[in-house]
């Protein structure tokens, strides 16, 4: 089934917003040197940044790898619905449109 470019774009802003958390928490991390804290669970997942951006139409998804799944299973409940809430926040911050998927 292809997917048109208007429906990848909110995905693909969705991804790059997931990818701009991660590295803004990774570093603020990184800064504070602050062991096991939620943004270094979330750096922890930079073997999963490629998967996190949609794939060309008529491409299938790939599957992530080891590495990625193992990163995943090391980010905690909090941690994540956590990353989730503050990418749900930021279009609003910003004065931009919800970004909705559906």
């Amino acid at each position: 089934m292809a997917v048109s470019t208007a429906q990848l774009q909110p995905r693909a802003v969705a991804a790059l917003w997931v990818l701009l958390v991660l590295l803004l928490l990774g570093t603020r991390a990184a800064d504070a040197q602050q062991q096991g804290t939620c943004g270094q669970q979330l750096t922890g997942l930079a073997p999963c940044a490629r998967y996190s951006v949609p794939p060309a139409p008529g491409q299938a998804l790939a599957v992530p790898g080891p590495e990625c799944c193992s990163a995943l299973g090391s980010v905690s409940r909090d941690c994540a619905c956590g990353a989730i809430d503050i990418i749900n926040s930021l279009p609003a911050k910003c004065g931009l449109p919800r970004v909705t998927c559906q």
